[in-house]
């Protein structure tokens, strides 16, 4: 099967009334894992690789984007590649101008930091450029997690101003701040679900929720009936990789070998993944 478009992928969940699952992709088992949990799970997925993995990598996305695209046209499953939280100009323009070579179909422009204005003048200059290499377009308008908290009084994202700023950008997904913080290890957060309601019904574009790794998986489906419609799945994942190689190495204290604790913790992301499609096929 050849990799899948994002837009394509949205577009269907649009439809249906769900939600896509995009997932973080740091190390080559961390790709592996997420394409094996959705061919187990038998559901449609996004391998996305952000800025700070690009940084990781020493500024160096194309061995990382290259894999991705291998294991995307090799899955039994439609599975796409997207490039998230870009900051950076120059990552961002290296993005547009790589982006058909790594079979990349969408990207994430986050200038949610800056100003409302300014936010807007960035995003919509990425936008352009991008829509011309026929590239699916992400921003966020809020904090999602908030400088001083997710439930910080005016980091929320207002539904008016949501319609002013995609009108004005042009972009094809917004991911908005409703109660969810990136980089969550519980499962404690708080959505305001009525927000969530009042938004999807007046941006033209599908909602995208970040931090997804700290909301109950029971809150996240009412997420997916409330209208999100793109889900961003990363922390979760470096948990169960990390505890699992911790408990391979902890067993053997003479274990030196990779792989003997790399394939369970690949095994360990496959887990996430294929849950992850459960809980939203339930909603």
């Amino acid at each position: 099967m050849t990799s899948a478009r994002t837009r394509d992928l949205v577009d269907d969940a649009v439809r249906r009334g769900t939600a896509v699952l995009c997932f973080n992709v740091i190390t080559l088992e961390h790709a592996e894992g997420i394409v094996a949990g959705l061919e187990r799970a038998g559901s449609a997925g996004l391998l996305q690789v952000s800025e700070n993995a690009v940084r990781y990598r020493e500024g160096r996305a194309g061995p990382l984007l290259a894999a991705c695209h291998e294991l995307a046209e090799a899955a039994a499953v439609p599975v796409g590649l997207h490039l998230d939280h870009l900051q950076d100009a120059g990552l961002l323009s290296d993005g547009v101008a790589s982006a058909a070579q790594y079979g990349v179909t969408s990207l994430m422009v986050d200038a949610a930091h800056l100003g409302y204005e300014d936010n807007i003048a960035t995003t919509a200059a990425v936008a352009r450029s991008a829509h011309a290499a026929l590239l699916w377009v992400e921003a966020e308008l809020g904090e999602v997690g908030g400088k001083d908290g997710a439930h910080a009084p005016g980091v929320r994202t207002d539904p008016a101003q949501a319609v002013e700023f995609v009108a004005a950008t042009g972009v094809d997904g917004l991911a908005v701040a409703v109660g969810s913080s990136h980089a969550m290890t519980s499962a404690t957060a708080r959505l305001d679900l009525d927000l969530i309601r009042r938004l999807a019904a007046v941006v033209p574009v599908p909602l995208v929720l970040h931090g997804s790794s700290g909301v109950p998986p029971a809150v996240l489906q009412d997420a997916v009936r409330a209208g999100i419609r793109k889900i961003n799945v990363g922390t979760a994942l470096n948990a169960a990789l990390t505890a699992q190689v911790r408990l391979t190495l902890a067993a053997d204290a003479r274990l030196t070998d990779p792989r003997r604790y790399l394939a369970p913790a690949r095994e360990a992301v496959a887990d996430v993944v294929a849950a992850s499609c459960a809980t939203v096929a339930a909603a």
